[in-house]
């Protein structure tokens, strides 16, 4: 995981106009945001239902007026919600209007999200599922909750009754509003670009691109990327209710199908390296991967040497390795729900160059 600045150091000070970029593991696509910013075409790719539309709203252009517009009309098509999720968790999380109109949004969006404004709407939603009550202007639908990801329910239930918290009713309109002008208020730099919803350890996924690239592109020039870090799979479970909103069960998810395997280093390292070769044969000859990766406190693993392991013998050449430091904790609303945990360790960004197509193929067309 890394910050705006990462990819944007990297890319502003050496990528050259036209130079493609891919992350194969986009997250919230902001090595594509960063790319977008500068002028430069990008692809991401993630398993995650909750990044692809993360980080697909990142590469559209729709006014304020068009989102409004699209949030109106998607709860014109739904006067009443099929489906409205029940049980103590959602009767404290929203108030009864709010969950309503967040469900005739849903089977709406559900329905039909191909345009521009509703690929933007449905990620401002997801952004304000949940979050921290202000005591100005509401920001978030919910009851008070962390905003990075969604607490169990059990948990949850029990803190806002302990603490007497109640969910406003907040107009949903008026915060999508907010959000829109936020972050669709400034016009951005328009450029090719697509995220895709995959499995970048499956060779499938160099077929898929190639398509897209129809032989009009030579390839990656920039990969920049940050793999989930070993041992690190909740991102499912911590995301339920943005999944939720995407479709999923209203309840927690717990399985893994799409993840990488956290079962033993060795299995990750294997899954990694399927990764970079699918990556590899994607690029030009002499192309960069910047790779930020870490490791968790309850798997003490040592990171570069998960790292030159699963490039080894790939067609990338380590060439540089840097001390990233540690994530940045900052003030968490999770503090209101746990107790600090350890301080993170530190992180390494590695820089390696695709080597192998300079032997096989000098050109580089892929």
């Amino acid at each position: 995981m890394f910050p705006l600045d990462f990819p944007l150091g990297i890319l502003g000070s050496a990528a050259q106009a036209g130079e493609w970029v891919l992350d194969p593991f986009c997250g919230r696509g902001t090595t594509n945001f960063a790319a977008r910013l500068l002028g430069l075409p990008t692809i991401g790719v993630d398993s995650s239902p909750v990044a692809v539309a993360l980080s697909q709203a990142k590469l559209v252009s729709p006014s304020v007026e068009e989102i409004m517009d699209a949030a109106r009309r998607a709860l014109d098509e739904r006067a009443e919600p099929e489906d409205v999720p029940c049980g103590e968790f959602w009767e404290l999380a929203y108030h009864q209007s709010v969950l309503k109109d967040l469900c005739r949004l849903r089977e709406a969006l559900l329905a039909d999200c191909r345009s521009p404004a509703r690929i933007a709407l449905r990620a401002i939603i997801l952004g304000a599922l949940h979050g921290p009550q202000s005591r100005s202007y509401p920001s978030y639908f919910s009851n008070q909750a962390p905003r990075t990801y969604a607490p169990k329910p059990a948990y949850s239930v029990r803190f806002w009754r302990e603490n007497s918290l109640l969910p406003r009713k907040v107009d949903v309109l008026e915060v999508i509003r907010i959000r829109a002008e936020r972050y669709y208020g400034e016009a951005l730099p328009s450029v090719p670009g697509q995220i895709l919803s995959g499995d970048s350890r499956n060779p499938g996924i160099i077929a898929r691109i190639r398509q897209l690239f129809d032989g009009q592109v030579r390839g990656f020039s920039w990969v920049i990327t940050s793999p989930p870090y070993f041992g690190m799979k909740t991102y499912v479970p911590d995301q339920w209710v943005r999944n939720w909103f995407l479709g999923g069960p209203p309840v927690v998810d717990y399985s893994v199908d799409g993840q990488m395997s956290h079962t033993n280093p060795e299995k990750f390292c294997d899954e990694l390296h399927e990764t970079w070769k699918n990556v590899g044969a994607l690029c030009t000859p002499g192309a960069t991967m910047a790779i930020r990766f870490g490791c968790i406190n309850s798997r003490k693993i040592d990171p570069l040497e998960i790292m030159e392991r699963s490039l080894a013998e790939t067609g990338w050449a380590v060439h540089r390795v840097v001390a990233a430091g540690s994530p940045k904790r900052g003030k968490r609303q999770a503090d209101h729900f746990l107790r600090a945990a350890p301080g993170p360790p530190l992180e390494i960004d590695v820089y390696a160059m695709w080597e192998e197509d300079r032997r096989r193929n000098p050109v580089g067309w892929i």
